[in-house]
Parts: structure tokens; sequence; C-alpha cells
């Protein structure tokens, strides 16, 4: 567990440096040499290894190098891709379902419309990842989506609470900082201690999620339903509620300065909204 956390660790700081350089505009950040050790992989080679395999006996493609090719509607079928490369990849309408994605790299990489249902996705890189339409139901996610695009995507379910059994590296939470995720459906979803700070969460579904201790820091909630969620000791400072639904939703313990919208939402059955945030 020791080796894994420091080994996690590592590709979290080093993917950390890499969405910093992805938002500043490097967007060749990865090459083929910038990888050495990883056998790169052609379209035609990642078809055939999956053409010889199955759900119930998966391709082995853990640590290769897939980045900036054309891997669009593949069945990767349950898939072993951990520690993989695949930024700038198109893997627009991919079937990921079930496939391993543990400490792999996606940044800027196309999932639009891919199916990434129960896929685990631990410590992975998404900075600048295309998610929209995407359907992560009952998947795995932990790491860095930031600025990613989730708008419309399938979160239903989402196991996205950070880790507690093994923190001596640091934190390692999910991080939608300043990611789109307007329309997503999020609904029974557990994102708690995740950062959505400054994140776009218009009209999105957080029905009876489970989102403690999550920075909401200048996001925008508006229309957002946050029905029966459950937001205990989460901060917000600058949210906006405007046209939200907060029926049932609770906030034990949580932070609250200059939100905007609160008092015209339906939060006349939430739990434990102060009256001086209800009067801005």
């Amino acid at each position: 567990m020791r080796d894994h956390a420091r080994f996690a660790d590592c590709y979290r700081l080093l993917g950390n440096l890499a969405g910093v350089l992805l938002a500043l505009g490097y967007a060749e950040i990865t090459t083929a040499e910038d990888w050495p050790g990883y056998v790169r992989l052609s379209r035609e080679q990642v078809i055939a290894a999956v053409a010889n395999s199955s759900r119930t006996s998966p391709a082995d493609m853990s640590a290769k190098n897939l980045s900036g090719i054309d891997l669009s509607n593949v069945d990767f079928k349950g898939a072993n891709l951990r520690a993989s490369v695949l930024n700038r990849s198109n893997l627009r309408g991919a079937i990921l379902a079930g496939c391993n994605l543990t400490i792999s790299f996606g940044e800027g990489t196309d999932f639009r419309q891919a199916n990434l249902r129960d896929a685990q996705l631990f410590s992975m890189q998404l900075a600048g990842a295309d998610l929209r339409g995407a359907d992560l139901t009952g998947a795995r996610l932990i790491g860095d989506l930031n600025h990613a695009r989730l708008a419309g995507a399938i979160l239903r379910n989402l196991r996205g609470a950070a880790d507690m059994k093994n923190q001596s590296m640091g934190l390692m939470n999910a991080r939608f900082n300043s990611a789109t995720l307007d329309n997503a459906d999020l609904s029974g979803a557990d994102v708690s201690r995740a950062d959505f700070s400054f994140a776009h969460l218009a009209d999105a579904n957080l029905n009876g999620a489970k989102a403690v201790r999550v920075d909401f820091s200048g996001a925008d909630l508006s229309g957002a339903n946050l029905s029966n969620a459950d937001l205990s000791e989460s901060t917000f400072i600058d949210t906006d509620f405007t046209s939200a639904k907060l029926d049932g939703a609770r906030f034990t313990g949580a932070t609250w300065r200059g939100v905007r919208g609160l008092s015209a939402a339906a939060a006349r059955r939430a739990t434990d909204i102060p009256p001086d945030a209800l009067e801005r």
C-alpha cells in the first residue's frame, strides 16, 4: 500500500504540472519521446489487441503510450489501461466500461459520449478533457478534472468520495476546479471532499447526492436540483443558488459567505441554513 501511495502521488504531482501547462496553452506537452519506456501503440494495434480479448479475459495495455491517436468507437472490452497515456486522443463514443484506468493520463482527451460505466479512474489526470455526454455511472473517480467539460454527462451513483484510508501523501480527491457540468446528472453520487470551486453546475441534477465537506466556492448552482442532497460541512462562498431546488437538502455545519439567490430558492424544507444567508 505504501509503494502504491508513493507511485500514485508521483503521478498526481506530474499530472498537476501538466494540467497547469495545459491551462496556460501548452497543448503539445506530451509526445511519444516524452514517455521513455512506454511502448507506443497505433489504432490498428489497439483494435487487434481487443479483438483477441474478452470481458472475462481482457487485454493488458497497461503503461502504453496511446496519446494523440484516433480510438473513437473502439470497444475496449474491459481492458487494463492502468498507467496508460491517452493525452489528446480521440475516444469519442469508445466503450471503456469496466476498464482499469488507474493512474492514467487523459489530459485534453476527447471522451464525448464515451461509455465509462463502472470504470476505475483512480488518480487519473483529466485536466481539460472533454467528457460531454459521457456515461460514468458507478465509476470510481478520483483525480484532476480542472477545466474539464462534463456538460450533460451522466455521473449517477459516481463513487467520487476521497479515499480516507491512505492520506499519508495528502488528500487525494476529485478536483473539478472551473469544470463545466451544466445539465450533468450526479444523482445519488458520492463526491464527498471533492473540489467544485468555480465550477459551472447550472441545472445539474444532484438529487440525493452525498457532498459532505465539498468546496463550492464561486460555483454556479443556478437551477441545480439539490433536493435531498447531504451538503453537510461544505463551503459556500460567493456561490450562486438562483432558482436552485433545495427541498430536503441538509446543510449541517456548512460555511456561508456572500451567497446569491438563496432566498429565492426553494429553501423552505432545507435544514440548517442560517437566516443571514437567506437574507442575501
